[in-house]
């Protein structure tokens, strides 16, 4: 996955070599199999030179509106000396994109904002509106460097706050932003000023890849990398914090963190609050203080619910010089709640492993080199006994299938591909090869026969764009796919209309074949009614010996609620049950001979229409959200969210590794009641819902073996849309299943809402009222023996 060596060191070291050789696919006609990208070193990256015809499909003048945006073009210079803020923010706004306070969310207004290599000085925040890529230069990641005098927030601020203390967006429904390839240098600002690097407070669909902070080391340093004081993400991965007196402040929801490193930070990373949990895996620590301080109590606005954190659960670190691994402001004791999960630690003279803040030492380090197999604090549970154990100590570890560890033993991960040693003649475009993503045409031929002709050959490149299809697309094996500032294909027609014929919109793949897939910044949606699309059909399997190798980075389903599916608020507004409003069988089905890796995949039936200023709640149906039949490995890092039946459902299913999951029951329900509007098909293996009381399950297991879930937060916020049922903890009975024959281990878990957090067969085993942690209901471990 990555060297440990490398992560230790204070240079970037950003992953962006091609993806692995990719074979041509059977039924192409190309003749020159893409192996390796052909680029010469001093080749500018394909991204800034490739011929950009992308469009906004549904903008209000898609013919003039602009997609990708490269600073220099606005003015910016890059010389390290001119003032660029300007220029950048330019870049930024143009166009009436969506931000500045005005406006809440929009789909309609998508952008690139590219840096070519160079160092661009700021004075001033760079203010990121909704729908958003800032992406630098892959092959020579740029510089944005804050001017002494720099006066605002973060120099890179996700949602600005304004005068009057209000900020541009809710930060719940703060989505679609990514920031990758970029050097964040705060070095020239004065030691003592409240320098951050990046103010990322943001929800799902979001990302950072490949970003380096660099602060300054100096005593009484107040700089930090990353400040997140709320939200409800997300994933981020492979990024550098340089010193500072934070490497990162982070309090949200709930976050998935692959691939970090903190060198010489006073603190490496702070967490105030949280409620499902942060999921860390892969983490690197270098001559810190404090590895990860846990606050008690959380922020002023759930203090009075007790809020903290609810649940870390961190995987595969290395901690090195540093004098506590992991602190907590306050003791942790079986009345508090909140749980810490610990798996393959290895400290390197860090005296103190766990600890209170002034208080005692719970798990003693060393000064000389110690691993920590597995240790955990909160309450664990085991089989069917519902009485929880509090924990200070060992606990039996996730049992690991092989083929989802790299050669060193832990969870393997792979960064999203950017192809940066790729040239031009490796690339072909779907737009110019007559498909035209503007969201009416049918491009359904042209696009299937880009990949009959190209998949295995050259890099596809879904300009921007809305592509309409009516029949299923088929993605060979062998392909390599990648969108612009998320491109969309949207599948609509009579096609997808039978539910008791499902159908797939896009098919990864035929026959289970073995070969190389890779897909990134793809949005796979609907035009509703769809009742009988599968949206994604996933059946290919990584070659041997490959890990990762068949694998989907920063793509989305994502049904109703945005402009052009017909499934908005005119047509589905809530409380409506109309049958124009089922918008889809399944979000995404794994087949038994497929395997996956799904880094930041958020599956999203809508809740709320994008488009509306008002955010109004819609009723858009979809039956299924991911099932899994896969025999593995899957690696899964994302969310799946408001499908009538289910969110994840795992049917003989093998070698998963699901970090950190998040799910929530539908709004609208139990009117009507879960599988209404949909009828029980077996053929998929639909669950039953005696325990449910006609709520959805979150995740629901059957006949399925060495599964690993590594933190969740299932939620059930409402009934009709009422929050009422939260005062109580009765908005759902049960909400989590596994069946007698499965073996599933789970760390790190909290619930919202719900009466059984666990269930066996349908019997409730984990009632809520025993793991109280303010908001949410926590508990630190569950394995099935």
């Amino acid at each position: 996955m990555f060297s440990r060596l490398s992560l230790l060191v204070s240079s970037i070291h950003i992953l962006l070599l091609a993806a692995p050789p990719f074979t041509s696919a059977l039924g192409t006609s190309c003749t020159a199999p893409l192996t390796t990208g052909t680029a010469a070193p001093q080749d500018p990256y394909w991204l800034e030179t490739i011929k950009h015809q992308g469009i906004s499909a549904f903008n209000p003048d898609p013919s003039t509106y602009q997609v990708f945006r490269n600073v220099k073009d606005f003015g910016a210079t890059g010389d390290g000396v001119t003032d660029d803020t300007d220029a950048i923010n330019a870049a930024m706004s143009t166009g009436d994109r969506c931000g500045g306070g005005t406006c809440g969310s929009s789909t309609i207004t998508p952008a690139i904002v590219y840096f070519p290599p160079g160092t661009y000085l700021v004075s001033a925040p760079i203010n990121t509106y909704y729908y958003t890529q800032m992406i630098g230069d892959a092959k020579r990641p740029p510089r944005l460097l804050a001017d002494s005098s720099f006066e605002g927030k973060a120099v890179i601020d996700a949602d600005p706050y304004m005068a009057d203390g209000s900020q541009w967006f809710i930060n719940q429904n703060n989505f679609y932003r990514s920031v990758r390839n970029l050097i964040i240098d705060l070095r020239q600002m004065p030691t003592t000023a409240p320098a951050i690097g990046l103010h990322w407070q943001v929800s799902q669909a979001t990302s950072l890849i490949n970003v380096v902070v660099e602060m300054s080391k100096e005593n009484g340093t107040q700089h930090q990398g990353l400040y997140m004081e709320n939200g409800s993400g997300g994933f981020m991965g492979d990024i550098v914090f340089n010193g500072g007196m934070n490497g990162i402040y982070v309090g949200n929801q709930q976050f998935t963190v692959r691939n970090i490193t903190v060198n010489d930070a006073v603190v490496a990373i702070a967490v105030p609050w949280n409620w499902a949990g942060w999921t860390w895996q892969g983490v690197s620590i270098n001559n810190c203080t404090v590895r990860i301080p846990l606050a008690l109590p959380g922020p002023a606005h759930l203090q009075s619910k007790g809020q903290g954190v609810g649940s870390e659960a961190i995987i595969d670190a290395v901690v090195m010089d540093t004098e506590v691994f992991v602190s907590t402001t306050t003791p942790v004791n079986s009345s508090l709640g909140g749980s810490l999960i610990l798996n393959n630690i290895v400290l390197h003279n860090v005296p103190v492993a766990v600890g209170v803040q002034d208080g005692e030492v719970v798990l003693k380090g060393t000064n000389d080199t110690t691993c920590i197999q597995s240790w955990a604090q909160g309450n664990v549970y085991h089989g069917t006994d519902g009485q929880p154990v509090f924990t200070q100590g060992s606990i039996p570890g996730p049992v690991k299938a092989g083929n989802l560890l790299d050669s060193e033993g832990r969870i393997f991960g792979k960064s999203h591909p950017q192809y940066a040693d790729y040239a031009l003649d490796q690339i072909v475009s779907v737009r110019s090869m007559g498909a035209t993503g503007d969201g009416v045409t049918d491009d359904t031929t042209a696009l299937q026969k880009v990949f009959d002709e190209y998949a295995g050959c050259k890099l596809i490149f879904f300009d921007a764009g809305t592509y309409y299809i009516t029949d299923t697309l088929i993605i060979p094996a062998g392909s390599q796919v990648a969108g612009e500032a998320w491109s969309v294909i949207m599948g609509g027609g009579s096609k997808f209309q039978d539910e008791s014929k499902p159908r797939a919109v896009v098919q990864v793949g035929e026959a289970c074949p073995s070969n190389f897939l890779g897909i990134t910044d793809i949005v796979f949606t609907t035009r509703g009614p769809a009742p009988g699309a599968i949206v994604v059909e996933w059946n290919v399997h990584e070659p041997v010996g490959v890990q990762g190798g068949a694998g989907m980075w920063d793509s989305y389903i994502r049904i109703g609620g945005a402009a052009g599916t017909d499934l908005q608020l005119a047509e589905c507004p809530a409380g409506s049950q109309s049958p124009n409003c089922m918008a889809a069988f399944m979000s995404l089905h794994l087949t038994q001979g497929s395997s996956a890796y799904l880094e930041g995949t958020w599956a999203w039936t809508a809740d709320h229409d994008m488009e509306d200023p008002q955010l109004r709640q819609i009723n858009v149906f979809t039956g299924r959200g991911l099932l899994s039949e896969s025999l593995g490995p899957v690696w899964l890092i994302g969310t799946a969210e408001h499908a009538a039946l289910y969110q994840y459902n795992l049917n003989g299913a093998e070698s998963h590794w699901i970090g950190l999951a998040q799910t929530e029951t539908p709004y609208y329900q139990p009117v009507p009641q879960a599988p209404a509007p949909y009828s029980i098909n077996k053929k998929y293996a639909d669950p039953t819902f005696e325990g449910t009381v006609g709520r959805a399950w979150a995740l629901y297991v059957q006949r399925s073996w060495s599964i690993t879930l590594f933190g969740g937060g299932f939620y059930s916020f409402f009934q009709n849309y009422s929050t009422a049922c939260l005062t109580n903890v009765s908005c759902q009975a049960q909400i989590f299943n596994v069946d007698d024959a499965s073996t599933i281990q789970v760390y790190g878990f909290s619930t919202v809402g719900t009466d059984y957090q666990l269930s066996i067969d349908q019997k409730g085993i984990i009632d809520e009222a025993s793991n109280p942690t303010g908001f949410q209901q926590s508990f630190a471990a569950w394995t099935r023996w």
